[in-house]
């Protein structure tokens, strides 16, 4: 497609997929959620915090465990960088000291990819994480935008369209207008709070490229937010 015109499904440049989450489909899980975006969706599971740390962790902090598990085959490289970026990302929205020399590990199991599969997982990790109750110091959005040929830019892309492009981006921005800890005051640091938590970038991108990706990627992960604190003001009202 060109960036003037319409992507599959009728939809325009910005515009996103139907997403949905469920709450704990996961009756073992201490938390899960399944996240969806369009015909992208990730259970995410949360158990935890059990006591101990593996080692070389700091026991002085709790300690995030990131298991991927696709729909099917053996994990490869890509599954184990998802996992490298997502423990980055939620190890940087956690309040690691609440409980010390303890892990949490989250299980991630892909039950479909249609496209933007790592946004579509930090969604869901994030949402599992706040209905198993772990501190928080805010919510993290993701969104994946992905730059054409012609330099125009179209945002949660499938997986037809991720073959059309010549670069992409997966953006994570804070949504720190939710606290989801009533026992510690909300931490700031400049970067999280101002600007990207993480950014992952693939293919020949220009520095106009990349911020039109930003520019797009925030006005888009504003939408996502509030969807994220509908459903969370919904089922975990006490955190309000």
């Amino acid at each position: 497609m060109e960036g003037g015109g319409e992507r599959a499904g009728g939809r325009k440049a910005n515009q996103l997929r139907a997403y949905s989450c469920t709450r704990n489909p996961l009756e073992r899980a201490h938390g899960s959620a399944r996240w969806a975006q369009g015909d992208t969706v990730v259970l995410a599971a949360v158990y935890g915090p059990r006591p101990g740390t593996r080692k070389g962790e700091n026991p002085e902090k709790a300690s995030l465990e990131v298991v991927w598990k696709p729909k099917t085959g053996q994990i490869g490289r890509q599954e184990k960088e998802y996992e490298m970026t997502l423990k980055r990302t939620l190890q940087s929205i956690c309040l690691l000291t609440v409980h010390p020399n303890t892990t949490t590990s989250i299980i991630l199991q892909v039950m479909g990819d249609d496209g933007s599969l790592l946004p579509c997982a930090i969604n869901a990790s994030c949402a599992a994480l706040v209905f198993a109750g772990i501190p928080m110091k805010h919510l993290a959005v993701a969104i994946g935008c992905g730059v054409l040929p012609d330099g125009s830019v179209i945002l949660d892309t499938s997986k037809a369209e991720e073959q059309q492009l010549k670069s992409f981006a997966h953006l994570v921005f804070p949504n720190s207008s939710l606290s989801v800890d009533v026992k510690e005051p909300q931490q700031k640091d400049g970067q999280s709070e101002r600007g990207l938590i993480t950014s992952i970038t693939h293919g020949v991108m220009s520095e106009d490229d990349y911020f039109n990706c930003i520019e797009r990627g925030l006005a888009a992960s504003a939408r996502i937010s509030d969807f994220m604190r509908t459903t969370l003001q919904k089922h975990t009202p006490e955190y309000l």
